[in-house]
C-alpha cells in the first residue's frame, strides 16, 4: 500500500467567535454602571474615541419604526454622511446637568476609624499618646482587630513597646467593646470585663477551648472541666452572645452601591412608556481629525494603526446601540406581557419564560438571557430587576395560569393579616 500526499478542498461550517462579536454580547449583559466603566476604559485606550458635549432633549418611547439596527458601514462612510453622525453615538441627554446625584442626599455616617480617633482626642492624654493611638487605630481592619505585631509597630514609630502597649490597652477601653484586640481571644476577654454577670468557666472556655466550641463537641468539654453539660451549654451560649468582629457594626465606608435603572418605565395617561437609560453616560463620537491624518500619512504602519482604531470606534458605538435596541425591544414585550402588574401589583403577575419574550423579538433565548441579567428596571410600581419579571407558573383549580411570584406575595398578606391567637391552617390558605 503506497502513502502519499494529495489536496482536497471541502466546505465545513464553524462558528467563530470574533473579538468584535465577544464584545457585543459582553456589552449586552453589563448592566448601566459596567457600561460606563467600560467606555471610560476604551477612551483611555482608543485615542479615535472622544466626548462630546452635544445636547439633545430626551424623548419618550421611540417609536418601532424609529429604531433602527446598527449597519454594517465602515468608517469612511461614517464621515461621508453628515447625518449617520446623529444616528451612530453613544448620546447623553444631560451631559451638563449641575442637578446634584443621589449621594447628596444620604446622610454620611461615622467610618470606624473616624468614631475611634473621635474617642481617642477625648481621652489621651497628652499628644504622644495621641500619636501612638491614631498610628494603631490606622492599623485596625474593618473587623475591629489590630493587625501586625504590636513590637514592630512601635519599632516602626520610633517608640518603646510599653508605650505603645498603654496606647492599645487605651484604645481596647473604647466603643464598640471589644476593638483593638489582637485576636479572638483578646476580642471576647475584654467584652467579659465589661459584663457584670460572668460563668465561672467562661474564661476558661475562650482561653483554651474555642476549638471544641465551634465543633460543637460540649460533651468532650464537660468531661475536661470537670463540669456538668447543661453548665457548658449555658457557658458556650453566654459566650455566643458575644461579639466576635466587634467594627462590623460599621460596615465599609468605601462600599457603598447604588442601584441605577437600566430602563425606565413611565405611565403616561393610560399608557406605558419605555426609556433605555443613558442619561448620565458619556456621549461618544470619533475624532475627525484622525480621516485627515490617515489621509496625510505615507507610513504603512501608521496608516494601519490609525484604521485599526476606527474600526475598533465604530464597532463599539455599534455595539452599545445594539444592546440599547436589544434592551428597548426586551423590556416591550415584558410590558405586554406583564401589563396587569404594572396596574393591579405582584398578585396580577403572571409566568414568563426567556423562550417567550426571544419567539417575539426573534432573538436565541440567550440573547433575552444576557440582555436582562443585572440589570433593573424603575417602574411606577418600583425598582426591580429584569430577572423579577420570568418565574414558573403554578395552575390553579380552574385551569388558570399564577406566578409563583404572586402566589408568595398574596400567601404573605393572608399571614400578615390573621390573628396571632388563632393563626390560619395549612388548609385554609390552600382553600384561601
Amino acid at each position: 500500500m503506497g502513502l502519499g500526499f494529495e489536496l482536497k478542498l471541502e466546505q465545513t461550517q464553524k462558528l467563530i467567535m470574533t473579538p468584535e462579536l465577544q464584545q457585543a454580547i459582553t456589552l449586552l449583559q453589563y448592566s448601566f454602571i459596567d457600561l460606563v466603566d467600560y467606555v471610560r476604559k476604551e477612551l483611555v485606550n482608543n485615542p479615535v474615541l472622544e466626548l462630546d458635549d452635544i445636547e439633545e432633549e430626551k424623548e419618550l418611547a421611540p417609536k418601532r419604526d424609529e429604531l433602527k439596527e446598527p449597519t454594517s458601514l465602515t468608517w469612511e462612510e461614517y464621515f461621508q454622511e453628515h447625518d449617520y453622525y446623529h444616528n451612530y453615538t453613544y448620546r447623553n441627554s444631560n451631559v451638563d446637568d449641575d442637578r446634584p446625584g443621589p449621594e447628596s442626599f444620604i446622610s454620611k455616617d461615622y467610618s470606624l476609624e473616624e468614631h475611634l480617633l473621635f474617642q481617642l482626642q477625648l481621652s489621651a492624654k497628652n499628644s504622644r499618646q495621641y500619636y501612638i493611638g491614631e498610628y494603631l487605630i490606622g492599623n485596625i481592619d474593618l473587623n475591629g482587630y489590630l493587625q501586625g505585631d504590636l513590637s514592630e509597630l512601635s519599632n516602626m514609630l520610633g517608640v518603646n513597646e510599653g508605650e505603645a502597649l498603654e496606647a492599645l490597652q487605651l484604645i481596647q477601653t473604647f466603643e464598640p467593646t471589644g476593638v483593638g484586640a489582637r485576636n479572638l481571644q483578646e476580642c471576647l476577654k475584654i467584652q467579659l470585663q465589661e459584663k457584670k454577670i460572668v460563668p465561672r468557666l467562661a474564661s476558661v472556655i475562650i482561653d483554651h477551648h474555642l476549638p471544641e466550641v465551634a465543633e460543637g463537641r460540649l460533651r468532650l468539654l464537660a468531661e475536661k472541666l470537670g463540669a456538668e453539660i447543661n453548665e457548658i451549654q449555658d457557658t458556650v451560649d453566654f459566650i455566643k452572645s458575644l461579639n466576635p468582629k466587634p467594627g462590623c457594626i460599621f460596615g465599609d465606608p468605601n462600599d457603598t452601591r447604588y442601584v441605577v435603572p437600566d430602563v425606565v418605565v413611565e405611565k403616561v395617561e393610560d399608557d406605558y412608556y419605555i426609556i433605555v437609560n443613558d442619561s448620565l453616560s458619556p456621549h461618544l463620537t470619533i475624532n475627525p481629525f484622525y480621516k485627515s491624518l490617515l489621509k496625510a500619512s505615507t507610513e504603512q504602519k501608521a496608516s494601519a494603526f490609525i484604521k485599526n482604531k476606527l474600526d475598533s470606534a465604530l464597532w463599539l458605538i455599534k455595539s452599545i446601540e445594539q444592546r440599547r435596541i436589544t434592551l428597548y425591544k426586551v423590556m416591550e414585550q415584558i410590558v405586554r406581557f406583564q401589563e396587569e402588574f404594572f396596574r393591579g401589583g405582584v398578585t396580577k403577575l403572571k409566568p414568563l419564560t426567556l423562550k417567550q419574550v426571544a419567539e417575539e423579538i426573534g432573538v436565541h433565548e440567550s440573547t433575552v438571557s444576557r440582555a436582562t441579567s443585572n440589570k433593573f428596571v424603575q417602574t411606577p410600581r418600583g425598582t426591580y430587576p429584569l430577572k423579577f419579571f420570568f418565574s414558573s407558573g403554578i395552575q390553579s383549580s380552574n385551569g388558570g395560569q399564577f406566578s409563583t411570584l404572586s402566589v408568595k406575595h398574596y400567601l404573605k398578606e393572608l399571614v400578615a393579616k390573621e390573628r396571632p391567637d388563632k393563626p390560619l391552617s395549612d388548609q385554609k390558605l390552600a382553600q384561601l
